[in-house]
């Protein structure tokens, strides 16, 4: 049986803060589906993360050793983007090959259990130069400035050889042939616009009267694009959010809201984020220079074009106005006069990072807006929190 096994070695994780710290690299949304989706649906095969040795490993992940048998493995880096012309290229590796960039570290390992020396060591034959594009994300802000690129990819990928249920009269499509509306969503009185890009809306989605969508733009799941809303490409409303608004060149992974008015814009909110009414983000600082932006490796610079970054489970009220290329971890309560700080750490309560977000609080807090979604907060969840609390 052929598997994929995903993993962070190498990738450096800590780049991608706040994001790693509640989730793998592989379960990143960018473009249309999660990277792990991508792998699975181009290689036709389950995936697995591999034993990383930290909180995050899951009960399912796998070590790559005696025990796997007669199975070949795919040893995936959790932070490439694929296309088909790689998957196809992975997929003609022979057990002991390994593909490789000229002064760049090897990435994709093809592993049979001849080439398991123990645990902690796996011997490989041959190296296979890259031949297909493929994409690295290893800055948070990555994850926008591929995204165009990403919809594009998971667009062709999706609606190859199938029908969209097209939508209602009373919805004007500017080049329909480049929007694609699953079975069970909803679109009415709205203006899809795929000049720039295609647009793709999931399954039991609804996208409300008013709407004004210009792709490339991806609306997931059962998410809901309130009445009134602008969407810029390049954009991706992940699975069961709801949004409202402005939004522009941003990825919201999945069960967050940003549900009323107020503009968001070359930014990425993690899950189970919720943005107050009237909160905004600057993307573009008053003099047009250079952005800098909070890393645990230190301070980078990333251009004149950047939001937010928001990690799982944080929250802002009303009105709150965040400056350009701020960074937020997990589980902040954001609230106060003035504008916050460039760095907020997880756990903050308030937005000086001073006070602590009590974390019996925080879960029960969590657990509610769960609740709203008609989900739980799981034990595996309540782990990680913890952890991301005890260590950050």
């Amino acid at each position: 049986m052929e598997k994929i096994v995903f993993t962070e070695e190498f990738c450096r994780p800590e780049q991608l803060f706040p994001f790693t710290l509640t989730r793998q690299i592989q379960d990143f949304r960018v473009g249309i589906l999660t990277i792990r989706e991508k792998w699975e649906r181009l290689l036709g095969c389950p995936s697995f993360d591999r034993q990383e040795g930290d909180y995050k490993d899951l009960d399912g992940s796998v070590q790559i050793d005696e025990s796997i048998g007669k199975d070949i493995i795919y040893l995936i880096h959790g932070n490439i983007l694929p296309t088909p012309a790689l998957a196809r290229q992975v997929q003609s590796l022979r057990p002991g090959e390994f593909l490789s960039l000229p002064d760049k570290e090897n990435f994709i390992y093809c592993i049979s259990r001849k080439q398991v020396v123990d645990s902690n060591r796996i011997k490989m034959e041959r190296p296979v130069e890259v031949q297909a594009e493929f994409k690295e994300v290893i800055y948070p802000w990555d994850i926008t400035r591929l995204n165009a690129w990403a919809i594009e990819q998971d667009y062709a990928l999706l609606t190859a050889k199938r029908k969209s249920q097209g939508a209602p009269r009373s919805t004007s499509m500017i080049n329909a042939a480049r929007i694609f509306i699953e079975k069970g969503a909803r679109v009415e009185h709205c203006i899809l616009n795929a000049t720039e890009g295609p647009i793709y809306i999931g399954n039991g989605a609804q996208v409300l009267e008013g709407s004004l969508l210009r792709g490339p733009i991806a609306i997931g799941e059962s998410a809901t694009v309130k009445m009134g809303t602008r969407i810029y490409g390049a954009t991706t409303i992940g699975p069961n959010c709801t949004v409202g608004g402005e939004i522009k060149n941003s990825v919201l992974f999945g069960n967050s809201n940003k549900a009323h008015d107020g503009y968001l814009g070359d930014s990425v909110l993690g899950e189970w984020c919720n943005l107050g009414a009237g909160t905004s983000n600057s993307n573009v600082k008053n003099n047009a220079s250079t952005i800098r932006v909070y890393t645990p490796g230190g301070i980078r610079e990333v251009g004149n074009k950047c939001g937010m970054f928001m990690g799982d489970y944080s929250r802002t009220a009303i009105n709150c106005s965040i400056n350009t290329g701020t960074v937020i971890g997990a589980s902040c309560n954001i609230f106060g006069t003035g504008i916050p700080p460039k760095f907020i750490p997880s756990f903050s309560w308030g937005q000086d990072g001073i006070e602590r977000y009590d974390i019996e609080r925080a879960l029960a807090h969590i657990a509610n807006w769960k609740k709203m979604k008609g989900q739980e907060l799981t034990a595996r969840d309540i782990a990680i929190l913890r952890a991301v609390h005890d260590r950050y």
